[in-house]
């Protein structure tokens, strides 16, 4: 007797998939029962266990982050400040004139622009 193909069989059903029709289930309900891990242990974090401690005894992780946190709210102040400064020319140069001390002001708030985001992305 020729087998055909199982393809082309409308009512056959290979014993693999009849297997993994039953076994689904079961790995499912498996894996629901098993405890997910935070996610910062997923994304690849150290685990809290592992933070320094600085001698006063606080987090040297939350230091850093204080820390970087009020030197990002500084250059956020001094970014506001030259974007003034850079509006208040504008409006002094009149319609058609843009003043070199303009263009220079412009670079240096999109270096402070980026040193901020960097910042912010560590």
């Amino acid at each position: 007797m020729e087998q055909g193909n199982p393809a082309t069989a409308p009512n056959h059903i290979s014993r693999r998939a009849a297997l993994m029709a039953l076994a689904a289930p079961a790995v499912i309900a498996r894996q629901a029962q098993q405890p997910q891990p935070e996610p910062h242990e997923r994304e690849g974090f150290p685990p809290n266990s592992e933070d320094r401690k600085l001698p006063n005894g606080k987090s040297q992780k939350d230091a850093i982050a204080k820390d970087d946190h009020e030197k990002a709210l500084k250059d956020a102040e001094d970014l506001v400040a030259m974007a003034e400064q850079l509006r208040d020319e504008l409006k002094r140069a009149g319609d058609y004139v843009v003043p070199v001390s303009s263009v220079k002001k412009t670079e240096e708030i999109e270096k402070l622009a980026r040193k901020i985001r960097g910042r912010l992305k560590d």
